[in-house]
């Protein structure tokens, strides 16, 4: 069930000279369970939400994932089980990946099921989570302030760097070439150097991260906001602060339809961004 809006169009509130114009295109009902992450699967077209159901670090065996389409149906509540704190996705060809407290579970897409789950040793808060092309995944921690490599079954420190403070939201900007959301900026993170760099400052907390176009990105923060972060420049989307907190997004580029995790409303509302004044 869902609750459809009128096509209302408005203007945001903005940082910097483009005017940005959005709409909701759809919410769900506040039936989900402390949703935490949102990914849109580009090969199935399908919607995958991680759900705590209970408190981020608690090992109550109640996390679930659920499985929507990109009209805002929940097609299956409970699509996949048996998790504790699930936050953090990625998909790998038939494999969804999800991040849990100190373990990462590998889910098979076609079976609906978890086949593997990998204990990360030395794990305190593992949150976003991305897979390169071999299928070696890459872990942030937002309590340890490290970065864990997933390889062939095995996880392992992979990096720490003074830079890497509260790490949270992950992209893949290429197959060798990571950002990072930390707790007042966007790293940049060479996987074949480990070199770290800050390529946007001033951000506040990120969580959801998603690349936007040239060196620009869609970030949410714990408040409640959304906003396009670049060098010089934050133009902010969406604000629910202190109602809804936003949490990991979910993108569907072609649409430039925005997922956003409503953490403690138990919701995802989808918003869609309808122009921009300045293209890339």
């Amino acid at each position: 069930m869902k609750k459809l809006f009128f096509l209302v169009v408005f203007s945001v509130c903005f940082i910097g000279l483009n005017a940005q114009v959005i709409q909701k295109v759809w919410s769900t009902e506040r039936v989900l369970k402390t949703p935490e992450s949102v990914w849109y699967n580009e090969q199935t077209n399908q919607i995958y939400v991680s759900n705590i159901n209970g408190k981020p670090q608690s090992k109550d065996g109640n996390g679930f994932i659920s499985l929507m389409d990109t009209t805002g149906e929940i097609v299956a509540m409970k699509w996949v089980v048996g998790m504790d704190a699930p936050k953090g996705m990625a998909v790998w060809h038939d494999s969804l990946f999800v991040t849990d407290i100190d373990k990462v579970h590998i889910i098979s897409i076609r079976d609906a099921k978890i086949v593997t789950t990998v204990k990360v040793v030395g794990a305190v808060f593992l949150n976003d989570i991305v897979v390169t092309s071999d299928g070696t995944a890459y872990i942030s921690d937002m309590q340890s302030n490290k970065l864990f490599m997933l390889k062939d079954g095995r996880a392992e420190v992979w990096l720490e760097d003074e830079l890497l403070v509260n790490p949270n939201g992950m992209l893949l900007l290429k197959n060798d070439l990571i950002a990072v959301g930390a707790k007042n900026s966007i790293l940049r993170v060479n996987l074949n150097t480990k070199n770290v760099k800050t390529i946007v400052d001033d951000t506040g907390p990120v969580d959801g991260l998603v690349l936007y176009g040239n060196n620009k990105y869609i970030i949410s923060n714990w408040e409640g906001r959304i906003l396009i972060a670049s060098p010089g420049e934050k133009i902010v989307l969406y604000n629910k602060s202190g109602k809804d907190q936003t949490a990991d997004l979910g993108y569907i580029p072609e649409k430039r339809i925005v997922l956003i995790p409503a953490f403690n409303g138990n919701r995802v509302v989808a918003v869609q961004i309808l122009k921009k004044v300045t293209d890339e």
